[in-house]
């Protein structure tokens, strides 16, 4: 079917991954715009290989781009569509302040995990980005329990969540948006989106071990973190919201 924006959207009954399934289909030569929806995975990844629970109900949807460009720029998406995330869930929210963005790929309500994304690309011989897989996974109607960390679910803060496949309706036009204004603008206007709807400048994170306090982002849409000696510029690594100071 085709979607909003001119996506093309399949819809699955089980897969074992949508990014893997989807990766296949690029290798095979799918275009740019590709979108594949499940209503279950049997197994779904986040960030470093952890699993991602893919109940009924919740939305599971990789895209594919191929936005042939230097792969210095890869960085930049997993922002952008942590904001077309937070553009869809906040219209639905009754308290859009209680959405956050952490940097750089994870959505938050009231500090708990609603949302992720998983970009993984391949580059061509000149080292540009020839495919790119987003893979985003949103809790709509069930938080599966994590053992690191508080999840929650679109269900706990609306009376009715929407259908996984109305969801991704409304997330691939927010992305179409979004992704046209990043053509037409650059990142800044992107990057300048993501802030508003991160947590404040000045809170305390800690990196692979290293405590300091946000500082924003770096032109290219990097971490930079204030610690007690220096202001470090972080390109990728699990962040934690981790205030007061925990040493």
């Amino acid at each position: 079917m085709t979607a909003a924006g001119g996506w093309t959207l399949e819809v699955h009954e089980v897969v074992t991954s949508t990014s893997d399934v989807l990766a296949a289909r690029a290798a095979a030569g799918a275009p740019d715009g590709l979108a594949i929806l499940a209503r279950r995975q049997t197994q779904g990844r986040g960030r470093a290989g952890r699993a991602w629970a893919s109940p009924d109900g919740n939305l599971a949807l990789s895209v594919l781009l191929r936005p042939m460009e230097p792969a210095s720029r890869a960085g930049e998406w997993p922002l952008l569509t942590g904001v077309a995330l937070a553009d869809v869930i906040q219209s639905l929210l009754p308290d859009p302040a209680a959405l956050s963005l952490k940097w750089p790929n994870d959505v938050l309500v009231d500090g708990a995990k609603l949302a992720g994304v998983l970009i993984e690309t391949t580059l061509d011989a000149a080292g540009m980005v020839a495919t790119m897989v987003v893979g985003v996974g949103v809790n709509l109607a069930a938080a599966p329990r994590l053992p690191d960390r508080a999840t929650a679910c679109l269900g706990d803060h609306v009376a009715v969540p929407p259908a996984p496949e109305a969801f991704a309706s409304l997330l691939l036009d927010a992305l179409w948006r979004r992704r046209a204004e990043r053509a037409r603008d650059g990142f800044a206007p992107i990057r300048a989106a993501w802030l508003a709807a991160a947590h404040p400048i000045g809170t305390g994170l800690t990196v692979a071990g290293t405590y300091g306090h946000f500082a924003g982002l770096a032109d290219d849409g990097a971490l930079l973190l204030e610690t007690a000696n220096c202001l470090r510029r972080i390109a990728s690594g699990d962040v934690w919201l981790t205030d007061p100071d925990p040493r």
